[in-house]
């Protein structure tokens, strides 16, 4: 156990590019935000100073409306795509045009906690630039009720199936030639196909023709979607907002304000049909009516659902390995396509922190253990099979090491 601790902080050390962890070295060469705010935390676990200091290089990229976008583009890389060139937002550093899933405020609770005495000063610097994040979240991407995103890749789980009927009315035949990368390093069976890449550019490049105006892209952009992940990663990093502004002795009725709205938000999200926390498109009022790992965030919002503790349950047993990221039963399920049915070590994580809020130990003990059990195996990489445990995507991934020093290899 020794010696898979000190691969894990070797991996982060490998993957530090200065003030920034890249999620892993050749396939993705720049800082994503939710993968570097879990870095963060498993920085924490041996060096404190080195954790803060990557929450504040996250947040030198933010906005000045608030946002905090998902990737910051530090330093030039011809061998990523799309780069800085295409997204075109014309921000210093350099950045994409959209955001990503809001962890920052729940890890930095967590980070912030190990160390109180050490952490408080670069905790109240760091609190405004967190609440402007989260108003900026409330007051564009909420304003249908749940949070909702402009794109695949603002969810994280980029070619999730929640996403496929939103999908189907972008058009990406007219995007013109370009050059990916990422096949370049994984299995190309093992990313999003050729046809959702063209859609996925198609609407970068509506962001981009409109200056990256919000309004104007939650108006009338090609794609807009009600993320039951998101909406329940933000819920739950309201939350934490409360509780770190209370520490610091600040006015946190406005924040109160934020998470009561976003709860009260969440039936919208219940497909009744499905019997399932779903995506929905906002423009159709379709539903996915796909019961993706995302809606299991539900305990981790601090929401009591017995339905969804029941499914839950269902596809869980359904495989062998961690909770898959679609279902098993779904006919669209591919146990090693991306976001289409992996096991992610990283969402386990996240449901795991709601299982043991809610005094599911057991639960919580299982899932660390079929988590652990790949890792030890097969090393740190970006996702796995949950049927036979085949190792998927990057290897030697940050966010993986991040939550094996901090929760998979807790015991």
């Amino acid at each position: 156990m020794t010696h898979i601790n000190e691969t894990a902080r070797q991996i982060l050390r490998k993957n530090d590019r200065g003030g920034y962890t890249v999620p892993t070295d050749g396939l993705y060469p720049y800082q994503w935000n939710w993968d570097s705010v879990f870095a963060a935390w498993g920085f924490a676990t041996f060096d404190n100073d080195r954790a803060w200091t990557e929450v504040e290089t996250l947040f030198s990229g933010q906005w000045d409306d608030g946002m905090v976008p998902h990737i910051i583009f530090h330093q030039s890389d011809p061998g990523y795509f799309p780069g800085p060139d295409v997204w075109g937002t014309n921000k210093t550093p350099q950045t994409s045009g959209i955001s990503q899933p809001p962890v920052a405020a729940t890890l930095v609770r967590k980070i912030y906690e190990m160390d109180p005495e050490t952490g408080r000063t670069r905790l109240a610097a760091l609190y405004p630039r967190m609440v402007a994040w989260h108003r900026w979240w409330h007051e564009v991407r909420c304003a249908p009720g749940p949070a909702c995103i402009t794109h695949p890749w603002e969810s994280g789980r980029d070619n999730c199936p929640d996403w496929d009927v939103g999908m189907a009315n972008v058009d990406g035949s007219n995007v013109g030639p370009y050059q990916r990368r990422d096949t370049g390093h994984v299995d190309a069976s093992m990313r999003p196909g050729k046809e959702d890449y063209d859609r996925y550019i198609a609407i970068l490049q509506f962001g981009k023709a409109c200056g990256w105006n919000h309004a104007e892209i939650m108006a009338n952009g090609p794609f807009l979607m009600a993320d039951p992940g998101i909406t329940f990663i933000l819920l739950r990093a309201h939350r934490d907002l409360i509780a770190l502004g209370q520490e610091l002795g600040e006015d946190v009725s406005e924040i109160t304000g934020w998470a009561d709205a976003l709860e009260a938000a969440v039936p919208s999200i219940w497909n009744p049909d499905l019997g399932a926390y779903d995506a929905r498109d906002i423009r159709t009022g379709t539903w996915a009516n796909n019961l993706s790992s995302a809606a299991y965030l539900f305990l981790y919002a601090g929401i009591e659902n017995p339905q969804m503790d029941a499914q839950m349950q269902r596809t869980w047993d359904a495989v062998t390995y961690g909770i898959p990221s679609s279902d098993p039963e779904a006919t669209h399920f591919d146990p090693r396509r991306y976001w289409r049915g992996p096991m992610w070590p990283v969402v386990n994580s996240l449901i795991a922190v709601g299982l043991k809020d809610s005094s599911r130990d057991a639960d919580e003990a299982r899932l660390r253990r079929e988590t652990a059990t790949l890792i030890k195996k097969s090393g740190f990489y970006e996702y796995f099979d949950p049927v036979d445990g085949t190792p998927c995507g990057g290897s030697n991934f940050t966010w993986t090491a991040a939550i094996w020093l901090t929760w998979a290899g807790r015991d």
